[in-house]
């Protein structure tokens, strides 16, 4: 019982703040990338934008895996499984990650022509799309695809302030190599967004090394590829059991969200740029509910393995009570400074114009993302992910895309129309979750029986 009681008494406040912490540089130094990029083109901030949608898909089908072993791990750790056990279901996303990389660098490299003749883009903002995204996604996808990985072990184990050095580095990396291509420093090229992409990929390399570091000095930490050709196909099984359906959800907002921008994309590029510089500063806004989201399925699966449902139901609605007061005390702050924060971006007067409407109306979808960030986790966590796929399906689709299609375009709202949409979506999926949450379904659904 000793290692339970170590594992759910974990402080969330040591689990959620080096999170915090993470995503916040992580976010920071994307504000960074969008105001180098516009001080170079704000075509290419345009195009980066467009195509960070795909990067974010390719992210959600790697996050299969991670998140599949990372909930797994956490309530094997919580039952105290023994180490073999452990270690064969990190190998198996290893080997599945891998897989999964190869297969997705060839069809970037090959499918991105096609896929950009979809929209209706300019010649140059094509251009800088298709070679973002070819450098990135695709020639630099195994490196992201296995920082992803080892990221989501150590988290499991409760190591999140290694997760957070690593991303620092990462993404200084990330930004220094942005500062050579663009700026043309100590007498080198201005490589534009080919010199971006490249910096964006070296930074996951980096990444890649120092999880691995990370891993080899934390001795608990079990993960090993000694025998990773002879792992069990249950450890397979499990993790895509659990992580097929948990990924499910942000793969079909992903995908709505490029169904939305795509319709963004036939109001011009200043309506596409709005979008970009708005969801850049609204990241910082819920980085708050982002990290007690993700703290929150540790710790849930944590419980839940040790059989403590009682403890975690209770403390999940004191989590979730937290990150919306956070969230909506930040939504107060920006839209007293929007002005000052706008001008860090773009002087062009309609993209401020458009901007400073929509952060009004992003109360609205931080509300309902802060109980959907926090019941989700919880729900994954438990090991109940059907349930969170299948309305979150039904609720992108039904008042995210139909519901900003008709107030956005056929009753001409424009941008406000697209944000009722979003906003919709999430606060009636975030009470859906909450009601979820309360009926107490989640706990047949454990993975350690």
């Amino acid at each position: 019982m000793a290692q339970n009681k170590s594992r759910g008494a974990l402080p969330m406040l040591k689990l959620t703040l080096p999170i915090a912490m993470e995503q916040f540089f992580r976010i920071l130094v994307s504000s960074v990338d969008t105001m180098m990029l516009s001080s170079y083109s704000n075509d290419a901030v345009a195009a980066v934008g467009l195509v960070s949608q795909y990067s974010f898909f390719l992210t959600i089908l790697f996050s299969v895996i991670g998140t599949g072993c990372s909930i797994v791990l956490a309530q094997y750790l919580g039952a105290e499984k023994s180490e073999s056990e452990l270690n064969h279901i990190a190998q198996a996303g290893a080997v599945m990650v891998f897989i999964m990389s190869i297969f997705m660098t060839a069809l970037v490299i090959l499918g991105t022509g096609w896929l950009l003749d979809r929209y209706t883009l300019e010649p140059v903002v094509r251009h800088y799309a298709w070679q973002y995204f070819v450098i990135y996604g695709g020639i630099c996808c195994f490196f992201q695809a296995f920082s992803l990985l080892q990221g989501a072990i150590l988290r499991s184990y409760g190591y999140t302030s290694e997760a957070m050095i690593t991303s620092i580095v990462a993404n200084l990396t990330n930004v220094l190599g942005n500062a050579l291509s663009l700026y043309g420093w100590f007498g080198l090229p201005v490589l534009g967004v080919p010199g971006v992409a490249g910096a964006s990929g070296l930074s996951m390399l980096v990444s890649c090394i120092l999880f691995r570091v990370f891993i080899k000095r934390r001795r608990d930490v079990v993960f090993h590829m000694r025998g990773i050709t002879k792992v069990p196909r249950e450890a397979f099984k499990l993790v895509l059991k659990v992580g097929v359906p948990t990924a499910g959800e942000s793969l079909s907002y992903n995908v709505s969200q490029i169904t939305i921008m795509a319709m963004i994309s036939t109001l011009g590029t200043y309506a596409m740029s709005a979008q970009v510089y708005t969801m850049t500063i609204l990241r910082f806004v819920f980085v708050a509910a982002i990290a007690i989201g993700q703290a929150t399925q540790i710790k849930a699966g944590y419980f839940v393995g040790a059989k403590q449902n009682e403890i975690v139901y209770k403390k999940v609605l004191r989590y979730q009570l937290v990150a919306t007061t956070c969230s909506m005390v930040m939504m107060v702050v920006v839209n007293l400074i929007k002005r000052p924060v706008i001008g860090i971006f773009t002087d062009i007067p309609e993209v401020v114009g458009f901007v400073s409407t929509l952060l009004i109306y992003s109360a609205y979808i931080e509300f309902g993302r802060s109980l959907n960030l926090i019941y989700v986790g919880a729900l994954k966590g438990a090991g109940d992910v059907r349930f969170p796929v299948l309305y979150g399906i039904f609720s992108n689709w039904t008042f995210m895309v139909l519901g900003s299609y008709i107030l956005g375009l056929k009753f001409g709202l424009g941008l406000v129309g697209f944000w009722l949409g979003i906003g919709t979506d999430e606060t009636t999926r975030g009470f859906v979750m909450l009601w979820r949450w309360k009926s107490r379904r989640w706990q047949k659904h454990a993975l350690v029986k």
